[in-house]
């Protein structure tokens, strides 16, 4: 107990920021400041188009940026990873909108904050090595789809890209907007996204650090304000940051909001993590923690929500962006936040007068490189069980819920995993190796093989059953390996069965890490008598051997 307090202060140190962090940064700012410039560029369009694809605003959407992206960059638990509004979140927060309105938002912010704070504390960040990696691909396959169609709305009438005036199902959704299309509108939006679909693909080809996506956004807002197009914009944008505020969250709101909350903590959570933990494999930029990571992501929702912007989570994208332009530290990415708060203030006019057709276009192309066809070619060639957890996995987040996808995804892929397992598991019957004696045939060898749980009990038992026409049974278990309580219990009613039948059971080979399981669920209370219970197969044939001469001179042993 006397070390408890050290412990406890080593603990809460390991979550802070400590000067550890920027211990490169002599030899890394300038690539950190550059590399932060240039992912605050890409980031600019993408902060304003999830935004407004959230349902909520662009003003949102920066907020989100430069608060959240500030604050993980300062407390999260990865060197380089850069964090604000994602497609992921959008999909989530576009039915909250819907559902419970705008206002919302920043309460949902707060709360899914507060939950994955608390996971951190908590020590929970391993728990996303638990997901399997097609669970992950078709999670992110529902979300590119789903991002995708969420634009459709935005090219077919300018009434419904300022209102949402849709079903929060992006396919419902898509399917009304096209059905109600003012097809006036739609060559003009069409063509916003040609323009900016072609500068996200020329521009990398040019050079790799040109923004394609402000490239094209700057075309088409110059084309915008030049011609008399009927393109609808991002409008007015306030020229500073909002004043902090708590959102209004009594006993009701908190009641109505739980799940929403949940829901959001989960998958910000869980992005944020896979994020990190892909960026450290990018890049030697020092380990990431999983436990600081979720402490800085949910510091930075509730700061976020605090300043009316949305939930946020770590950006795979950005945080790319960001090691290959040279980012090595926090410095980075808190660069990139730096950069969009300039924006805001010197010019939030410019950028209001950006045509949301010009966002959906960034979006689309964000949705289409999301996918790998190389990802999804190896996932289908692999096995059945993983391609069935990806297809699934896509087509619920896509029908119904993310944090429903991922965990059916996860159940799936888990049921597929205990059949194979429970596949591994042997049972047999061995021959007597060596002289044999008149009488040997009535001694059975079971030999087990590998795992014995809940999965493969009833298969073991019945298959020991089917044992006939002996009068002792050595049950081997020296190779055993994962036991649980059902295998354990199996194992029990198998010696009892037997015993009911004549049949003198006895054990070989139990090994230290199961004795204690066997005898709380009753195995080795099972057999006829303590002696039954045998170190090494020799000494335990013999004994059977003894017990088939009493049987055969007129005994019962």
């Amino acid at each position: 107990m006397r070390h408890a307090p050290g412990r406890v202060a080593a603990y809460l140190r390991g979550l802070v920021p400590s000067l550890a962090d920027y211990r490169a940064l002599p030899r890394t700012w300038r690539g950190d400041l550059l590399a932060g410039v240039t992912v605050g560029i890409v980031a600019l369009p993408l902060a304003l188009g999830f935004g407004v694809s959230s349902g909520v605003s662009a003003e949102a959407g920066l907020v989100t940026a430069i608060v959240a992206g500030m604050i993980a960059a300062v407390f999260g638990g990865s060197n380089v990873q850069v964090s604000g509004p994602t497609g992921a979140m959008v999909v989530v927060l576009l039915p909250i909108v819907a559902s419970h309105g705008v206002g919302a938002v920043a309460a949902v912010s707060v709360l899914a904050g507060i939950i994955v704070l608390a996971a951190g504390a908590l020590k929970l960040g391993r728990a996303v090595s638990f997901i399997p990696w097609p669970v992950i691909e078709g999670f992110t396959l529902g979300i590119a789809i789903i991002i995708f169609l969420q634009q459709i709305p935005s090219l077919t009438s300018a009434h419904l890209a300022a209102a949402d005036e849709h079903s929060p199902n992006a396919v419902v959704a898509a399917i009304q907007a096209i059905s109600a299309a003012d097809w006036s509108y739609v060559p003009w939006a069409l063509g916003a996204v040609a323009i900016v679909s072609g500068s996200m693909l020329l521009a990398p080809r040019i050079h790799r650090s040109l923004p394609g996506s402000l490239i094209g956004i700057v075309i088409v807002t110059v084309l915008a304000v030049v011609l008399p197009t009927p393109l609808a914009t991002i409008g007015v944008l306030p020229a500073s940051l909002p004043a902090p505020a708590l959102p209004q969250i009594d006993a009701a709101t908190l009641a109505e909001l739980a799940l929403p909350a949940l829901t959001v903590a989960a998958l910000a959570a869980i992005e944020s993590l896979l994020s990190a933990r892909v960026a450290a494999s990018l890049a030697d930029t020092g380990p990431y923690d999983p436990d600081r990571e979720l402490v800085g992501q949910g510091l930075a929702s509730l700061g976020s929500g605090l300043f009316g912007g949305m939930p946020a989570t770590g950006a795979i994208a950005r945080t790319a962006v960001n090691l290959r332009s040279g980012g090595r530290t926090r410095l980075a990415s808190v660069t990139h936040a730096v950069v969009l708060l300039l924006v805001v203030l010197v010019a939030s006019g410019p950028v209001g007068a950006i045509p949301l057709a010009a966002l959906a276009g960034v979006l689309m192309v964000t949705a289409v490189r999301m996918v790998h066809r190389a990802t999804m070619r190896s996932i289908m060639r692999s096995t059945r069980a993983d391609a069935a957890a990806y297809v699934i996995t896509a087509v619920i987040t896509v029908s119904f819920d993310l944090i429903v996808a991922v965990g059916i995804g996860v159940l799936v892929a888990g049921v597929f995993a205990l059949r194979s397992l429970s596949r591994s598991t042997g049972v047999r019957r061995e021959e007597i190796l060596g002289d044999t004696e008149p009488g040997d045939d009535r001694i059975a060898i079971i030999r087990f093989d590998g795992p014995l749980f809940f999965a493969a009990a009833d298969r073991v038992f019945e298959t020991v059953m089917r044992t006939r026409e002996v009068s002792v049974v050595i049950l081997r278990m020296s190779q055993l390996e994962l036991v649980d309580a059902t295998g354990a219990r199996v194992l029990s009613e198998i010696v009892q069965s037997l015993e009911r039948r004549g049949v003198t059971v006895l054990i070989k080979g139990v090994q230290p890490g199961h004795e204690e399981l066997f005898r709380s669920v009753g195995v080795l209370a099972s057999l006829r008598h303590q002696n039954h219970l045998f170190a090494d197969l020799p000494s335990a044939i013999e004994h059977a051997r003894t017990h088939v001469r009493r049987e055969r001179s007129g005994h019962v042993g």
